[in-house]
Formats: C-alpha cells, sequence, structure tokens
C-alpha cells in the first residue's frame, strides 16, 4: 500500500513543476531580465552537474580534494541548496543528505544521526561548526537548540557517512557533520530577513559586511525567532514554544602566506516542555511544565599558513561556554580546544597530513528531582595524535589512504582507531572506493557519574503483585567501557553526463560493547513513602551489526529543472539483554528504532531569473518502537524576485497532513509531540 501512495505522491510532485511552467510567462510578462540582475544572480542553477562534482571539500582528509576523488561517503549541502528548500534551521536542511536519519521530537528539540543509532542523544555522531566540535562530552551527544547561525552565512555543509575517527577522534563513529560558513569576503554589504507565519510564528535575521582595510574584511550578524508549541497525541498543548536570539562576529585577515581568523557568536533560548515526572503515588508519575533557558557563547581563533599547494600548517583554538537549565540537567560547562596539523609531502607520491589535538571539558550539574550527578562538577581531558598518508600508486588512477588516531581520555585511556582507504578511478567518469575502519565512542560523565529516577513500578517478572512500589534507578559506573566499530564500505560514483551523475555506497558494521544495562541489588528506599529502589546500571554487554545502501541522484533534464534524490536502506540487528531492550532505543532497541527506507525527491525549477519553484517529497518508514507509522511529507517554496537583490518568497512544510510523529525524546520523560503543518512568508533584501 506505501509504495501506491508513495508513487500517488511522487507523480503529484513531476505533475505539479510541470504544470507551473504553463504559468511561468505571466509570472514573468512584466520582468524583463537586464545584464546586472543575471551577473548578480546567487544560484548553482548555473553551474552543470559534471562542475558541482569539482567542489573542495576539507572534511574527510583535513586537506582541500574534489568531491568525485574522495573516498568516503560524503554529501555535500550547498548554500543553494539551503536556499530552495526552505529550511530555517541546521537540522532541518539535514535532512537532504542520504543515510542521515533526522526526526523532529518536538519544537526545540531533535533526533539525529547516520546509518542508525539515533536519538535525542544520538552519540556516535561527531558534529563540527567550522571545525569547532559540538559534541558534549557531559552525555554524548549535540544540543541541536544551541546550535545555529545565519542560515545564509553557511557556505556548505559536508556530511560524511561512515567512520571519521582518524582524522577528528573518538566518537566519530558512524559520521561527521562539518557546517563550515562562509568567509567574510563572500558577506559583503547589508543583508535583512524577516518574515512569518503559523508555526515559524517570526523570525528576522540582518547581517553586514564591511573592511578594515583591503587584507581584512569583517561580518557581523544577528538573528532571532519565535516558534510555536507543539501538541499531544490527545491534542493538548505541550506548551514548548521556542524563543531565541543570536549574535556573532567574523574577522578575516591575509598576510602574505598567512591567513588568520577571529570568529564568536552569544545565544539566548527561552524554551518550555512538558513532562512527565516519576513519583511513588499511583498513576506514578505526574505532569510538570518546565521553562528552560540557556546561553553560552563561544570564540575560535584559526592561523593558516601555507607554504604550497602541498604543504602547509594550521592552529585552531577556541574556547566554548554553556549555562542552562536543561531539564533534567540544570548545568554549567565550558571547553578549551587546541588543534595543531602540518601537511607536508614526503618523496612524489606521499602526501602526509599529522596533527595533535588538546581539549578540556569542565562542567558543573546541580542536583534535581530526576538527576544527580556524583561528583557535581568534574574536569577532563583528551589528548590526541594522528597521522595520515595519502599514497599515489598510480598517478591519477589508484590511490591508497592509510593512518591512524591515538586518543588519550580519562575514562578509558588510550584507544587507537586506525583506517584503511582504497580509490580507483579507471577515468574521469568513473570512480571506485573502498574503506576498512576502526571508531571508539568513549563514555559520558552520564554513564559514569550519574543517578536517574526512572519509573516506579508495581510488579516485577515473576512478581505479578507488590505490596509496595519500586522505582528503578539508572545508574552510571566507572566499569562503562567505550563502544567499538569495525566498518567496512564500498562505493561508486559515476558521472553519467554534463547534467547527471549518481553516488552510490553500501557498508557493514560490527559493533561491540554497546551500552545496554543489568540489575543491582534492590534495597528499601528513605523518604515518607515506603518504596524499594531497583538500580539498573550501565554496562557494555550488548553487541551489534548493520548494514545497509545509499544512493544520490543528481539530474538536470534541461538548464531550468533540476531533480535530486536519494535513497537509504537500512537493517541493524541487536544482540542484547531482552529485559531491557524498550529502555534504551539509541542502542539495545535499535533495530526497531531506525527507518528501514528514506527516500527523497527535490524538484527546483525555475521560470525565470525572478521565479523559483521548489518541491521536496520525503517518505520514512515505520519506527516500531515507538509505534510510530511510515509517513510521507511534501515542503515547497516559491520565490520571486520583483526587483534586484529583493526576494519575496512562501514556504509551507508537511503539507500532506496536518500533523504527523517523527520521534519522541529518550531518557528525558517529554512528552510524544505531533509535528504540525506549517506555512510562513518572508522577504529577503540585500544592499
Amino acid at each position: 500500500m506505501f509504495l501506491q501512495n508513495l508513487a500517488s505522491a511522487g507523480s503529484f510532485l513531476v505533475m505539479l513543476t510541470i504544470i507551473s511552467c504553463g504559468f511561468a510567462n505571466i509570472a514573468t510578462a512584466s520582468n524583463t531580465s537586464t545584464p546586472a540582475s543575471k551577473a548578480s544572480m546567487d544560484s548553482l542553477m548555473d553551474l552543470s552537474i559534471e562542475e558541482l562534482m569539482q567542489i573542495k571539500i576539507t572534511s574527510v582528509s583535513r586537506r582541500e580534494q574534489k568531491l568525485s576523488g574522495t573516498p568516503s561517503a560524503i554529501f555535500v549541502i550547498t548554500q543553494e541548496d539551503i536556499r530552495r528548500s526552505g529550511a530555517t534551521s541546521i537540522p532541518e536542511a539535514l535532512r537532504m543528505a542520504p543515510g542521515v536519519e533526522v526526526a523532529r521530537v518536538g519544537t526545540d528539540k531533535w533526533s539525529i544521526s547516520v546509518r542508525g543509532f539515533n536519538g535525542r542523544f544520538a552519540n556516535k555522531l561527531q558534529v563540527l561548526m567550522d571545525g569547532r566540535s559540538v559534541y558534549t562530552p557531559l552525555f554524548s551527544g549535540v544540543i541541536w537548540s544551541q546550535q545555529d547561525t545565519l542560515m545564509e552565512d553557511i557556505e556548505r555543509i559536508e556530511v560524511i557517512r561512515g567512520p571519521g575517527a582518524t582524522v577528528w577522534g573518538a566518537n566519530a563513529v558512524n559520521g561527521v557533520i562539518n557546517i563550515i560558513t562562509k568567509k567574510a569576503i563572500d558577506t559583503q554589504g547589508a543583508m535583512i530577513t524577516a518574515g512569518g507565519g503559523s508555526f515559524e510564528q517570526g523570525f528576522i535575521g540582518m547581517r553586514y559586511g564591511g573592511k578594515i582595510n583591503e587584507a581584512t574584511p569583517f561580518r557581523i550578524y544577528a538573528k532571532g525567532f519565535s516558534r510555536d508549541n507543539t501538541h499531544s497525541l490527545a491534542g493538548s498543548n505541550l506548551q514548548d514554544n521556542w524563543r531565541s536570539a543570536r549574535a556573532g562576529f567574523r574577522l578575516d585577515h591575509t598576510r602574505g602566506i598567512d591567513q588568520l581568523t577571529l570568529q564568536g557568536d552569544v545565544f539566548i533560548n527561552r524554551i518550555g516542555d512538558s513532562l512527565l515526572q516519576p513519583t511513588l503515588i499511583s498513576p506514578f508519575s505526574r505532569l510538570d511544565v518546565v521553562d528552560t533557558t540557556e546561553k553560552g557563547g563561544n570564540i575560535r581563533f584559526r592561523w593558516d599558513r601555507n607554504f604550497s599547494d602541498q604543504s602547509s600548517i594550521m592552529l585552531q583554538t577556541y574556547y566554548d561556554r554553556v549555562q542552562n537549565q536543561l531539564t533534567p540537567w540544570a548545568k554549567y560547562a565550558e571547553s578549551f580546544d587546541i588543534d595543531f596539523q602540518h601537511r607536508l609531502p614526503i618523496l612524489k607520491s606521499h602526501d602526509v597530513t599529522w596533527g595533535l589535538n588538546y581539549r578540556l571539558y569542565h562542567n558543573k550539574v546541580a542536583e534535581t528531582e530526576l538527576t544527580q550527578f556524583n561528583p557535581a562538577q568534574k574536569t577532563n581531558h583528551n589528548f590526541s595524535a594522528f597521522i595520515r598518508d595519502e599514497v599515489t600508486v598510480i598517478p591519477e588512477k589508484l590511490s591508497l589512504s592509510i593512518g591512524t588516531r591515538l586518543d588519550h581520555n580519562d575514562f578509558t585511556g588510550l584507544e587507537i582507531q586506525p583506517s584503511g582507504r582504497l580509490m580507483l578511478t579507471p577515468n574521469e567518469y568513473h570512480s571506485i572506493w573502498l574503506s576498512v575502519s576502526r571508531a571508539v565512542r568513549i563514555p559520558s560523565r552520564g554513564e559514569n557519574d550519574v543517578t536517574i529516577a526512572g519509573r516506579a513500578l508495581q510488579s516485577l517478572p515473576g512478581l505479578p503483585g507488590l505490596p509496595i512500589p519500586v522505582l528503578m534507578a539508572v545508574q552510571g559506573s566507572n566499569q562503562f567501557a567505550s563502544e567499538k566499530l569495525i566498518a567496512y564500505e564500498m562505493g561508486y560514483r559515476h558521472q553519467v553526463s554534463a547534467n547527471a551523475s549518481i553516488d552510490l555506497a553500501t557498508f557493514f558494521n560490527d559493533y561491540s560493547q554497546l551500552r545496554d544495562f543489568r540489575f543491582g541489588q534492590m534495597m528499601p528506599g528513605t523518604g515518607v513513602i515506603p518504596h524499594w529502589i531497583l538500580p539498573v546500571i550501565f554496562s557494555n554487554t550488548t553487541s551489534a551489526h548493520s548494514y545497509g545502501f545509499e544512493s544520490a541522484i543528481d539530474w538536470r533534464p534541461f538548464k531550468k529543472w533540476r531533480l535530486q534524490s536519494s535513497y537509504s536502506y537500512l537493517t541493524i540487528h541487536t544482540n542484547s539483554n531482552p529485559e531491557f531492550r524498550q529502555l534504551d532505543s539509541s542502542s539495545a532497541g535499535a533495530d526497531k528504532a531506525n527507518p528501514n527506507h528514506q527516500l527523497s525527491i527535490r524538484s527546483h525549477y525555475d521560470f525565470s531569473e525572478q521565479l523559483q519553484l521548489n518541491l521536496w517529497l520525503r517518505y520514512v518508514s515505520a519506527l516500531t518502537f515507538f509505534n510510530i507509522p511510515s509517513y510521507v511529507t511534501m515542503d515547497a517554496k516559491l520565490s520571486w524576485k520583483p526587483v534586484r537583490n529583493t526576494e519575496l518568497f512562501i514556504v509551507g512544510q508537511n503539507l500532506f497532513s496536518k500533523n504527523h510523529r517523527e520521534s519522541q525524546s529518550d531518557f528525558i520523560p517529554s512528552i510524544p509531540a505531533l509535528i504540525p503543518r506549517g506555512i510562513y512568508v518572508g522577504i529577503e533584501r540585500r544592499f
């Protein structure tokens, strides 16, 4: 049945695009294109698919290389992709990449992972902003509400599917996402964008770029938005509206062979949430509405010295600080990172990159009704070194990439993460790559030091009725070890023509020592209400293997029309204690908490330089762990440029249904939310 529905939806997308062409002349008859407006058009539609495949990326090897010649499963989301999609946040933009699972949990909450093991705190994905890690060691994951910037300032998002631990270290297990912003020289002049609608209640963004002197361009920006509440399955208001304000700057300086960058951001979020707090009185839970305030900032400095095209050094350091009452963790955290790398050629066939890194992470967590950390504050250190050699076996035909990274952390000590990659390019139109990699996910403070009050039970297996309730308490353990992965990958790219390309990848992942739980010894609880406490302790007894297939097709039938599609298939098999399979959807229960199938089709049609229609169809299969059925969504954006440097647009999101579920929170008991249909309008003006 779903195939029929999907086929109908796909037909609707194509038909809508074609039918709309009939109105192009009516809409554009009054708009006469000028050479100036044509030259100023900020659109990658002017490039062929072949030229787009030559885009330079940096996240795979920490050096520039062509997308088409990269021995890794990588997808690049460009600024033009973001603009045409109508995405108002980084998570929404990430839906474009194959193999990436993006599920909205609530207004401000997201579950994002690559190749499975998804959850609100997905712990096997390394995320970077301009090379600055935003992965938090407190609980292993990313707080997506804190990761934002002016969407118009993003140059590209590089999405690596598969391990990137050799280059980026521990926790880059299933993938790496690097959000790269534009250089200051590329954002000169003034820009303002504003709009609002139903779910996207209102937003505004402003930017100004100038020059201190010819060698020192800069930009400053500010943005703010308000997003509406979601509703529960029963229709009640979850009071999780999200208001945010952010500002930042970037300054670049070039002097001879040296390039210097100073960049920083500050933000404040006010977010609501509805939680089911555990109690010892029937029905053993109560509804609490909480308000969360989170604020913070960061500053980053980077120095690049380029001796030649194959020889360079880089030094980067940053400081990041966050304070929040993120239920259930009331916390303050700060991190300091310093990173050095050196690239140098050895003989004619070896291109070597090596580097050193040190990271300090300090946090203080206040006790809440739901959680307690012991000790309340802690400082952790991580030291690492890596080396990677790109060996040219046959020039322009065959290359071999080998390397390893040594990480030393406070939880498990030394971790070694090697990889080997082979790239075969028989000609300029075909490329085949193979890889074998090892990666680890090191423990978090949460898995070592936390106690979480779980739900109260009136019965246990073998004990159908208990005289007093039993309170489950999830406890950390200093015996918790690193999760490990051996990954095998293969990919194929084919440049069919100047206007068509295909990118295929397949993988097999073998996991060991995954997170699981074990029962501790039951003990009597303290307090007015008699109860027992049953410890549920973190352990590493689960193993798993997964395999899958990903494809991305880019085709331009003619100059004004571009079609992009992606498909992902994923299967996960876990071997875990069946008593705990319903406790952790991001680990032992991952086989039922991740979609087997994902399909995306994007259509971009330019009626003229002034009028564009963009359609985006997505299908996601069911998540049986959460009893979430499969769903099909449609987003649409119609944009019009009545005069030069001015764009008016209307965007519709989730148009096929009034609302639908995508995921739900794990560990933190937020009430499951329905993601609503939304429509908003806006304007962008450049000066």
